[in-house]
């Protein structure tokens, strides 16, 4: 092979060997950048499991807050079978929407009861004409509470002489006798509870206004207010329970306005009440007095005096001595309230003497009627025959 010929070959097999070197160059090129886009994929594949602030978080969780969305059961839809906000906790039994006897409870402290030391129930000056009106705060009760209502002439529109009552307590209708007095004004929230649960702070002003506050009175039998006494709603609610959602709002009401706390036993009872009636609204009805002379239908009336039974001579007196007479004095004996009476006092029937109602009081004679033992008119303020109602 000519020389000429041999370089010419060579050179074709240089540059086809060039072409195949840079083509293999380049194909080694851009497998690599394949594999390295690889990396990178894989990175952000990785990333998608560390990352606190990728989307890829945001749907890993999302699971985990699946349980918290339930699916709306029968109770949820309305008839329509149409979805209705699910209840929330302030819709719940009441809960704590404003202006419901519930919601005004929560506001109450809760406390335990403090010691009677120094109660007495004449502190509150009970049936004191505490508004000025002119008649006293059992009369006021009456005139507001009794329907058809018959007023004493003479009185200047105050004392009640007839009516009948729509007991919220008992849930019956019935007439006002005054001779067994069948109808007593009921302190709602009760001065001794009152007392034991911040009314021994009150000021002398205060605690008159306690004392004979329309919010806190009510007309009701008479049984059922001694069968009442003290208690709170933990031992004593109303017969008629359709009246109790009212009477604990009312309750609740009372202590609010003066502040006073209820004990445990007494929230957790007012709460099972109110769990009846959730929508039970906190209790603001009118219940000021009417004014003298005024009254359900109101009429007056000459009062029939109420006959007094004589007194026999030869009869015995409580203390045990005989009078001059053969019968036995009450001179220098005591009274069933410890105290000495001397005298039967200005207007008293029989020989007994009671100093006040306190006394009275004391010795379960309450109320005392003209005509019985002990009765005398400094007992009997509004002379409608009953005294220390």
């Amino acid at each position: 092979m000519p020389f000429s010929a041999f370089l010419n070959h060579a050179s074709t097999r240089l540059r086809a060997g060039m072409v195949f070197a840079f083509i293999t160059i380049l194909s080694l090129a851009l497998l690599s950048g394949c594999a390295d886009g690889g990396d990178v994929e894989t990175g952000a594949d990785d990333a998608s499991w560390t990352s606190e602030a990728g989307p890829a978080t945001e749907e890993a969780t999302e699971p985990e807050a699946e349980p918290e969305t339930t699916a709306p059961n029968e109770d949820d839809q309305d008839s329509d079978g149409r979805d209705t906000p699910a209840e929330t906790e302030q819709g719940r039994a009441g809960g704590t929407t404003a202006g419901t006897a519930l919601a005004m409870l929560q506001e109450l402290e809760v406390k335990g009861r403090a010691p009677k030391t120094g109660y007495d129930g004449d502190l509150f000056k009970w049936r004191s004409d505490a508004d000025h009106n002119g008649c006293d705060t059992r009369n006021d009760v009456l005139r507001r509470d009794l329907n058809d209502i018959t007023l004493k002439a003479g009185t200047k529109g105050c004392v009640v002489i007839a009516g009948d009552l729509n007991d919220k307590y008992k849930g019956e209708t019935y007439a006002f006798d005054r001779d067994p007095n069948n109808i007593d004004i009921d302190h709602i929230v009760a001065r001794s509870n009152a007392w034991q649960t911040g009314a021994a702070k009150f000021d002398e002003g205060t605690l008159k206004e306690f004392g004979n506050d329309p919010l806190n009175l009510l007309a009701v039998d008479s049984s059922l207010n001694r069968q009442k006494g003290d208690g709170d709603a933990a031992t004593w609610l109303p017969p008629a329970k359709s009246y109790r959602c009212e009477y604990v709002s009312r309750q609740i009401a009372i202590k609010h306005k003066y502040e006073l706390w209820v004990v445990k036993a007494e929230k957790a009872a007012m709460e099972r009440v109110l769990s009846t009636c959730d929508a039970q609204p906190a209790f603001t009805k009118n219940v000021a007095w009417p004014e003298p002379g005024a009254g359900d239908n109101a009429k007056t009336a000459e009062d029939t005096p109420t006959t007094k039974r004589p007194a026999s001579s030869g009869s015995k007196s409580s203390s045990g001595s005989k009078s001059s007479s053969g019968s036995k004095s009450s001179s220098g004996s005591k009274s069933d309230s410890g105290e000495k009476s001397t005298s039967s006092g200005s207007g008293s029937s029989g020989s007994i003497f009671y100093k006040n109602c306190t006394a009275v009081r004391d010795a379960g004679a309450a109320p005392v009627r003209r005509g019985d033992p002990g009765y005398a008119s400094h007992l009997d303020r509004d002379g409608d025959g009953i005294g220390c109602e």
